[in-house]
């Protein structure tokens, strides 16, 4: 139990990094600096603006909520390890 308890909570923890890193790339990618990168938008004449973008605020939470779990796993390993042999 104690392992897998441990290797979940890494995994979570890794899963969580990546997450925040993907939800990053995608405001870069999604954000007014990406206008000047599109052909169409540097035609002579043409005239490109950036209007909105969507609310990302569920998608930020979802990153905190990933945090609080991966620390819900972390103190769940004390409370295996305290039910091992390894614990006096």
């Amino acid at each position: 139990d104690l392992a897998v308890t441990v290797i979940t909570a890494f995994l979570w923890l890794v899963s969580t990094f990546t997450w925040t890193k993907a939800l990053a790339d995608i405001k870069m990618s999604t954000g007014a600096s990406v206008i000047p990168g599109i052909d169409f938008c540097k035609a002579p004449g043409t005239t490109c603006r950036f209007a909105s973008v969507t609310s990302m605020k569920s998608l930020n939470v979802s990153v905190v909520f990933g945090f609080l779990n991966m620390i819900l796993w972390g103190g769940n390993i004390w409370f295996v390890y305290k039910d091992t042999n390894l614990h006096n």
